[in-house]
């Protein structure tokens, strides 16, 4: 059966408009009705621009009709999470102070949407300043699976939008989990690219050396689409990698056979739910139908370089927000407040024991992918937790860790990932994994992803009609 307009994928839609089989404004408008129908109880979005969306999409099918076409995302309603800089729109950042200031320019990535034809919807609701929790003074989006379990963090707008189809594609930003984690309690596909391969230019940061931008999307070949637009050297970030872009969208249908997938048996069943580790064995399993081999591989040592990711974070947040903490200490919500306070007394003989610990773990890491293509990682250690689960967890420091087990080492080693859905848990919400690759591997990954895709359907589950 045909999946309604709002479902079909961002790749599918675009193809319709070049072909002129509809209008980007048509396209447009089904979805800000959707919008105006469902956000009030999803409350994904924090800015809504459908004025402004409808006339982006006036001039992308006048281009239609007059042969110009910028590529795959031309004419297609995607939408930015509000720490992308906008100068058409309030850029927030989950905050208070800033939610309703407008910047003088606009982030590198959101250029590139524009200029690759894109229709923006709009900003995205997100966690304070992107880290765990969302300001006392802000609504938390509700999760499409279940308005009763946890929706991620920090990119929690973009994983709702997505999901429930209020958009073809967003954007997040991924510093410890971020991309990730509401990837997988949404039921989407999330690319985190190579630490530079995307600009961070006018992305607010939480900690500039751990943070990525990158697309989040309902399938692999969507994912796809949107890297090859937004990913590339920018001369307004020195830190964005010089190399080529392949053509992501282009090549992913190269398969699995030949590639050679690591995994540490032990790494990803120690202490892990039994959902998670039965959806992974089954997940090999596919893999290794398309032609995947398998090689067993030690994993590097990774707790204590966990263990260090919240004072490393604390550091660089705390650098981040020089300007206007403590200055502004009483527009802080708590979460945030005491992260910055942490980073303010972080010691430079913890820093650089963090700092040794990185550098050990990235060197170790490269190794492995000396004698593999990717890895196979679970993308969280339990199914998505319930709301009060969460609460519950956010009074041990422990169980932060351990969900991050899977997710910030990648970050410490700027490591690309793509998540992908691999499973409905006993409770009906999606389970997720992960495969990791070596720098600037994100066309295997996409490849991967999207052979996986092509004989199982997790990813065209949807939780809401």
């Amino acid at each position: 059966m045909a999946e309604p307009i709002h479902f079909e994928s961002l790749t599918r839609v675009s193809d319709s408009i070049r072909r002129g089989a509809r209008s980007s404004v048509a396209v447009t408008t089904t979805v800000l009705d959707r919008i105006a129908a469902l956000d009030p109880t999803y409350r994904s979005y924090t800015t809504v621009l459908a004025e402004r969306a409808l006339e982006r999409a006036e001039a992308a099918d006048r281009e239609t009709a007059h042969g110009i076409w910028r590529g795959p995302l031309h004419g297609v309603p995607i939408a930015v999470k509000d720490l992308c800089y906008t100068r058409f729109a309030p850029s927030g950042a989950g905050t208070t102070m800033l939610k309703h200031t407008v910047p003088d320019h606009n982030a590198t990535v959101v250029d590139r949407l524009e200029q690759g034809g894109a229709v923006i919807l709009g900003k995205l609701a997100m966690t304070e300043g992107a880290y765990t929790s969302h300001h006392p003074d802000t609504p938390t989006p509700l999760n499409p699976w279940g308005h009763d379990h946890w929706v991620g963090s920090s990119s929690t707008g973009s994983g709702v939008a997505t999901a429930a189809g209020l958009c073809y594609g967003s954007l997040g930003s991924d510093t410890g989990g971020s991309i990730r984690f509401p990837s997988a309690t949404c039921g989407l596909t999330g690319i985190k690219p190579t630490w530079g391969r995307v600009s961070r230019h006018g992305v607010f940061p939480l900690a500039a050396s751990l943070d990525h931008v990158g697309p989040m999307t309902r399938s692999a070949a969507d994912a796809a689409a949107m890297l090859g637009v937004i990913a590339g050297a920018d001369v307004q970030d020195p830190t964005a990698l010089q190399a080529p872009v392949p053509d992501y969208l282009g090549t992913i249908g190269g398969g699995m056979r030949g590639l050679t997938i690591g995994i540490d048996r032990r790494f990803v069943s120690d202490g892990i739910d039994a959902e998670v580790i039965a959806a992974l064995a089954e997940a090999e399993r596919v893999l290794v139908s398309l032609g995947a081999r398998i090689r067993e591989i030690a994993f590097p040592a990774v707790d204590a370089l966990v263990r260090g990711w919240i004072p490393f974070c604390s550091m660089e947040t705390a650098i981040a927000h020089e300007h206007t903490y403590p200055a502004r200490v009483d527009e802080y919500g708590p979460a945030l407040a005491q992260l910055i306070d942490e980073g303010r007394a972080t010691t430079a003989f913890d820093l650089g024991k963090i700092l040794h610990r990185r550098l050990a773990f990235t060197g170790a890491l490269a190794e492995v992918f000396e004698g593999v293509d990717l890895l196979l990682v679970p993308t969280m250690p339990v199914p998505v937790p319930s709301l009060a689960r969460m609460s519950e967890y956010g009074a041990d420091p422990t169980i932060l860790l351990r969900m991050l087990r899977f997710t910030a080492p990648f970050n410490f080693s700027g490591s690309p990932t793509i998540t992908v859905p691999n499973g409905i848990d006993s409770a009906g919400i999606p389970l997720s994994m992960q495969l990791v690759g070596p720098h600037l591997s994100e066309d295997v990954l996409c490849r991967a992803g999207y052979a996986y895709q092509q004989v199982t359907d997790w990813h065209t589950r949807r939780a809401i009609a």
